[in-house]
């Protein structure tokens, strides 16, 4: 069977102290979930394993045991050529997603071709009430729509996101660092408007200072609009 070959095949490439390390980065996972395998030895795997007419049935053994596991799914669904295929397996995978290193991760490169079709699966995304679909919705926001796609409905969508989940307003605050580096006059409103949450709009500033793609002037201004907290709030 495909998936017991691909398991002994990830066990082949165990390294048990980035097993370790990877264990502190992804605390929303199981320590017993995660093998240790490097991700260029995982990248490789999936180039090789996406040519197999074989690997859907890995694709449909959902949910998997392992962190590794799902890691090379994302590689291999981003290999994927066929746009309405590979939504179709972006769909499958997203509800089973509990970390934010496989949702970054799972980047298809068929989608920079098919912007304008992805666009009504991403609305679709940002109204799910699942943590790492909403954060690969804004994701993908991010990475495809930034540059000549870009509209001013892009941003004002993501403003319009509330949650109490880290890992969504975490790729909130990292979608406006991005947005001001690459459309300034166009985000710079949101955050002199405040039109974010404290700890978002304040995250999203730190993060677009430590940016190089931005001019020491504008990150001095972007400085003087940080929120001050009362010590007393959480």
């Amino acid at each position: 069977m495909i998936n017991e070959e691909i398991r002994a095949e990830l066990f082949g490439l165990q390294d048990t102290e980035y097993r370790d390390f990877q264990k502190k980065l992804m605390p929303t996972v199981a320590d017993n979930a995660f093998i240790g395998t490097r991700t260029p030895q995982l990248r490789a795997l999936a180039k090789s394993l996406s040519k197999r007419e074989d690997i859907g049935k890995f694709l449909a053994a959902l949910p998997h045991e392992y962190f590794d596991e799902y890691q090379l799914h994302a590689f291999i669904i981003s290999e994927i050529k066929d746009f309405d295929t590979c939504i179709a397996e972006v769909e499958r995978l997203l509800p089973y997603l509990d970390n934010w290193a496989t949702c970054d991760q799972l980047s298809p490169k068929i989608f920079k071709k098919h912007r304008q079709e992805l666009l009504r699966y991403i609305k679709r995304w940002l109204r799910s009430d699942l943590t790492y679909t909403v954060r690969f919705a804004v994701g993908m926001l991010m990475q495809h729509y930034l540059d000549d796609d870009f509209d001013e409905a892009y941003p004002e969508a993501v403003a319009e996101l509330r949650s109490d989940e880290y890992y969504i307003n975490m790729m909130i605050a990292w979608y406006f660092a991005t947005a001001l580096a690459k459309q300034y006059e166009s985000a710079l409103p949101y955050i002199e408007e405040q039109r974010l949450d404290i700890w978002t709009h304040n995250k999203a500033i730190q993060k677009a200072v430590e940016s190089r793609r931005i001019m020491p002037e504008q990150k001095e201004y972007l400085r003087s609009l940080k929120i001050k907290q009362n010590k007393n709030c959480s």
